[in-house]
């Protein structure tokens, strides 16, 4: 009988000594939450905001899914881990969302086509413009992306890139110039006109307000106000054909059978032949 009582009480001792210690490891509190990433717009106030109500626990009741969610909510956040690491901290790594270019004037697109509306706009007037059709961020970007490679080559500079809801493309540059590609064929065009750029020359490409790639088979400029009369005369190369004036200008076939118009109005677009596409 002795025997069979010191059994039990042993047994009630190291039963209550394992719930004991199972309920003290549950109430482990948490000392460390370790936060890892390169930050250039996300601050660590607005991280400490968002977990504090859900750290504020022992290291067992954390829950693992609301903080991922409460972190990947804030507006600057790309991609979160988080773990818990024994025996009283938690990791958490954050990579941050990079802005590509403005997407109208109060938001962002990121590298990744996410569209991030920041609380100040203002340090990213740098950033190129994008914009197009609703929902279709993502679409525009990678024909932006496109562009850009293609006007790279010419050091040239984009500082807005805009397709309407009619899908038609419209280019503006850093120095001004504007650059009308329709909606059919932009790319082609596009390169179409950068070819011929060395014909023209740098010094009159300064002077360009706009050009029309609206053509099947050449374009149209128009020159800024400023720009005095242009002796065209000496400008194309050999095998180059002076088209007779039309709308107050003159116009070239280049090579490769390409037509050019050269304007001397403000503002006016000429038709060098057939019709616009946009």
């Amino acid at each position: 009988m002795t025997v069979a009582v010191k059994i039990m009480t042993t047994v009630l001792l190291l039963t209550g000594l394992v719930w004991m210690t199972g309920y003290g490891v549950k109430r482990i509190p948490i000392k460390y939450v370790r936060t890892e990433g390169v930050f250039q717009y996300l601050s660590k106030d607005e991280i400490k905001t968002a977990l504090q109500p859900l750290v504020m626990t022992s290291f067992f009741d954390a829950d693992m899914q609301a903080i991922h969610q409460a972190v990947s909510q804030l507006t600057w956040v790309d991609t979160v881990t988080v773990k818990r690491v024994w025996p009283d901290a938690i990791d958490i790594k954050i990579r941050e969302k990079k802005p590509y270019v403005r997407w109208g004037q109060q938001s962002l697109v990121s590298t990744r086509g996410e569209i991030i509306t920041p609380k100040n706009i203002e340090q990213f007037q740098a950033l190129p413009i994008l914009q197009g059709p609703e929902q279709q961020q993502l679409k525009t970007l990678e024909i932006m992306k496109g562009v850009n490679t293609a006007l790279a080559d010419q050091s040239m500079k984009m500082a807005e890139f805009t397709i309407n809801d009619r899908w038609a493309w419209k280019i503006k540059l850093t120095t001004g110039l504007e650059i009308l590609l329709g909606r059919n064929e932009q790319l082609k065009k596009l390169q179409r006109f950068l070819k011929t750029l060395e014909v023209i020359g740098q010094e009159q490409v300064e002077k360009i307000a706009i050009v029309d790639l609206r053509y099947p088979n050449g374009y149209a400029v128009s020159w800024k106000p400023e720009t005095e009369e242009i002796d065209w005369s000496h400008r194309f190369p050999s095998g180059a054909t002076l088209l007779p004036p039309r709308d107050g200008g003159n116009a070239a076939r280049l090579p490769g059978a390409v037509a050019v118009a050269i304007l001397g109005g403000r503002k006016k677009i000429a038709n060098p032949q057939h019709e616009i596409d946009g």
